[in-house]
């Protein structure tokens, strides 16, 4: 007879249980989006599984036009997933029982610390309390900067209805908008580009160091330290998107830029570097982008977001212990060292794992949607399709959104690779290889050694 522990602890397991709480979700968003109540016209069900997904795994990438095609309820829908993807179905949930005064399990409290930190001494509860501050004051801010610009152009109730809906959209890095064109309307204004840009940025950076950075820069704290993880957050964060700024300035300034002043350039260059690695907003046409930039931004949505965020990707921590690995081995170092700081091997070995779980899990979806999608047209007919089935694969696996219109063209048959895709970048090929490793665990047995010639 099998003992009903390891049935249990399986359920349990933080990791399995943020896997269940999305699809859980992603299932009951669809349902409620499938409704006449939530559309101005029929809704598919493929499409409404795809545009829940989307919502609570907070990718942006949409098959209809989220502000013409649903209804306010279907509108209001989506902002609730895309909130309650940005935080975690499960601290969502958590959020309510605090303030209705109930009391926390020690199982919930372990899966809210393992979603957004892995080091955290004053309890989960605090955390949360910490986390709910933070979003509702980002985004309210974030909102009512949006409504002094929009409020000029739209009537009041309009203006604080979009206001919040693109707040928490950008905040969580989710990319829903309710404009036919997203941001392209608003490229020659560098006020709402910023706002966007500075939600999407805080909303990347991951709660651990949105908590840390202010009690860094309180006056009165006389420990002036920032931890190892909230270090390379911000100088990964700063170099990426610097990076990917001047790239797209260089490259694009004869093409999607041209007419724009230089301010305006730079201004749209950085958002762009910005938006490509989480959130999906965009104030240029990604169609008419050069290839050289479409690859570039392929790899910054591969990297995607940093570690207790709301975006996806292989995350910025492990970019920047692969880089240290590959220059301390150079160095002929065995160690990883950062900062004058050793990384444990086991972290090192669980970056490893992740580019090498995701670059598998991406080529396969890339492989399945190439089989799938216009497979029996000669290449001389479809050359660009390889290059944006990449671009949507990439960066449905980031959780960006950023499309280069080849979305609402997917067959229902890539529409579930892409919605299978989404699903996995959001929860993370951690998550899931400790879902299997739980299942497939045994004793570790030791082998013999002997050396492979590698070069």
């Amino acid at each position: 007879m099998k003992s009903p522990y390891k049935k249990a602890h399986f359920i349990t397991n933080p990791a399995s249980a943020i896997f269940f709480s999305f699809g859980v979700a992603i299932i009951i968003g669809a349902i409620i989006l499938y409704l006449p109540i939530s559309s101005h016209t029929h809704l598919r069900w493929i499409d409404a599984l795809f545009t829940s997904t989307s919502a609570v795994c907070v990718t942006g990438l949409i098959v209809v036009d989220t502000g013409s095609f649903f209804t306010l309820f279907g509108q209001m829908v989506i902002l609730l997933l895309i909130q309650m993807g940005g935080l975690g179905i499960i601290t969502f949930s958590i959020i309510f029982f605090i303030m209705a005064g109930k009391s926390i399990s020690v199982r919930d409290q372990l899966i809210v610390q393992s979603s957004f930190t892995h080091k955290w001494r004053k309890g989960a509860k605090n955390l949360i309390k910490n986390i709910f501050i933070l979003t509702f004051v980002i985004e309210f801010v974030g909102a009512f900067l949006l409504f002094s610009e929009w409020q000029k152009t739209m009537s009041p109730l309009k203006a604080v209805y979009f206001s919040i809906f693109h707040a928490i959209s950008a905040f969580c890095n989710a990319g829903f908008s309710l404009f036919p064109e997203n941001l392209i309307p608003f490229k020659n204004n560098p006020f709402i580009i910023l706002v966007f840009g500075s939600l999407i940025i805080l909303g990347g950076l991951g709660f651990m160091a949105l908590i840390e950075i202010p009690k860094f820069l309180k006056p009165e704290n006389k420990i002036k330290k920032l931890s190892l993880h909230t270090k390379i957050v911000l100088i990964t964060t700063t170099t990426l998107l610097l990076i990917g700024g001047v790239l797209f300035f260089l490259l694009e300034q004869n093409n999607v830029l041209k007419g724009m002043s230089i301010s305006n350039k730079i201004i749209n260059s950085i958002f762009q570097s910005i938006t490509a690695r989480t959130a999906g907003f965009n104030t240029v046409n990604f169609s008419q982008l050069t290839n050289a930039t479409l690859f570039i931004f392929i790899l910054l949505m591969f990297i995607g977001a940093s570690p207790g965020g709301t975006g996806g990707g292989i995350k910025t921590i492990n970019i920047a212990i692969l880089f240290s690995l590959a220059f301390n081995r150079l160095k002929g170092r065995n160690d990883v060292v950062i900062f004058k700081r050793s990384v444990p091997a086991e972290t090192v070995g669980r970056s490893i794992s992740i580019l090498i779980g995701s670059f598998i899990a991406l080529t396969a979806i890339l492989s399945l949607l190439l089989m799938t999608q216009q497979a029996n047209i000669p290449h001389t007919q479809a050359r660009g399709i390889f290059l944006e089935l990449l671009f949507e694969t990439t960066s449905a696996f980031g959780t960006v959104g950023l499309s280069m219109g080849s979305t609402a063209k997917l067959t229902d048959s890539g529409k579930l690779l892409i919605i299978i895709m989404m699903y996995l970048g959001r929860i993370g090929p951690l998550s899931l290889a400790a879902i299997l490793a739980q299942k497939f665990k045994k004793k570790e047995i030791h082998y013999g050694e002997e050396d492979l010639f590698i070069g």
